[in-house]
């Protein structure tokens, strides 16, 4: 890789711009488009991500600045805040919606090799969703409450990598269980998930699809003891049941046996109850699932301190901000593919470092024309420096 270009110009060289090139031509993206293409609004939105710009008026002073240096990362001049706008609005969100799934497509084959989770032979993923609060009177096509506008994101995280494998963006009214409905489901992988996704009727037709699933509880829940299988309370699991449920609808929803497994946190001190259609794996192993749930809740977090910042902070800036249903979606899923990106570059390039930590280098020394695979792992072979008080030998008459 030629040293001579910006670590920016480095990290958009793993874009595969062929494909990009196709899907906007599918979606005649740049039809009529005299200034900033699909491909340049992504660079623009990839650069402000990286480096935490707060609003177009943040980003296009940003550039400004660095006006001899936006030919290196394939910008021609610097985009005026309209212009910026203009893009967001109308350049179709589809189009970023489909490179960032081309990109996790290609994040997920390269974390494939890596250990399984718990030594499970089998695909783990972890599901949960986040609220982002918006302005009602700037954002009337996401309606939440009668106050107050959102919109929801839902994340299914691979564990095997924390590549997100499925990612659906709605207005903030849909409940989390209806995702069920639209997520895809591969036989013989399990699904960690919380209390906010337990129907029975789709949890049924996830086990007949031949997944399984992973989940709380809820303190109403009306079941009677089938089975109890011996059990070490030492080891925190206090009990390992086979359960049927009394409620005529639930029983209707479920007609099978459930596993009900009861486990003591040696940390809180908490006892949750997991439900579960895996009959193989031991109490732990289920327990432990459940934990390694957290991971999406890490993502999400992420995803919500990295790419929604600006969004909150600036929704009285009507003039700077997009606040179309476009213009926010096209955010998002250029936010999503910048971070797939950089999970890309730390796997190809073998990097110890996080993907948080890569975006963290990233972020102030996006201009520095050094080698990436350098400046996102450190030497950690070089030479302590050595003691200044030696210096003190020159001064010694």
């Amino acid at each position: 890789m030629n040293v001579g270009k910006t670590l920016f110009a480095q990290v958009m060289e793993f874009v595969p711009w062929k494909t990009f090139g196709r899907i906007v031509e599918r979606h005649r993206g740049d039809a009529g488009v005299r200034t900033l293409g699909c491909a340049d609004l992504f660079r623009v939105m990839a650069f402000a991500q990286i480096t935490w710009r707060e609003s177009l008026r943040d980003i296009g002073a940003c550039l400004a600045a660095n006006q001899g240096k936006l030919f290196h990362m394939g910008l021609k001049v610097s985009p005026a805040r309209s212009t910026l706008s203009d893009a967001l609005n109308q350049r179709d969100w589809r189009i970023y919606h489909a490179l960032a799934q081309r990109l996790i497509a290609r994040a997920r084959m390269l974390y494939a090799q890596d250990p399984s989770v718990l030594g499970i032979d089998a695909s783990v993923y972890a599901l949960d969703s986040t609220t982002i609060d918006l302005c009602l009177s700037l954002f009337e096509w996401a309606p939440f409450r009668s106050t107050k506008a959102a919109i929801k994101l839902h994340a299914l995280l691979d564990l095997r990598g924390a590549i997100p494998a499925f990612i659906h963006i709605s207005d903030g009214k849909l409940h989390d269980v209806n995702v069920l409905d639209i997520l895809p489901v591969e036989a013989g992988a399990f699904y960690v998930m919380d209390r906010g996704y337990v129907d029975f009727a789709r949890l049924y037709a996830m086990h007949q699809a031949g997944a399984f699933f992973v989940t709380r509880a809820k303190s109403n829940m009306d079941a009677r003891r089938v089975y109890s299988a011996p059990t070490d309370r030492a080891t925190g699991v206090i009990c390992d049941q086979r359960i049927m449920f009394n409620n005529p609808l639930s029983a209707k929803n479920y007609p099978e046996h459930l596993r009900r497994i009861r486990f003591k946190d040696p940390e809180s001190g908490k006892t949750p109850v997991f439900l579960t259609n895996n009959t193989s794996l031991p109490a732990l192993t289920i327990a432990a699932l459940y934990k390694s749930r957290w991971q999406v809740e890490l993502l999400v977090e992420l995803l919500v301190e990295l790419f929604f910042k600006w969004i909150k902070q600036h929704l009285r800036i009507k003039r700077f901000l997009g606040t179309s249903e476009n213009a926010v979606k096209t955010q998002v899923w250029c936010a999503i593919a910048t971070y797939v990106l950089i999970a890309i570059v730390k796997k190809e390039l073998h990097l110890d470092a996080s993907p948080y930590t890569c975006l963290q280098i990233l972020s102030v020394s996006v201009f520095e024309k050094t080698e990436v695979s350098c400046a996102l792992q450190p030497d950690r072979s070089r030479p302590e420096p050595s003691n200044l008080g030696n210096q003190l030998i020159l001064f010694d008459f």
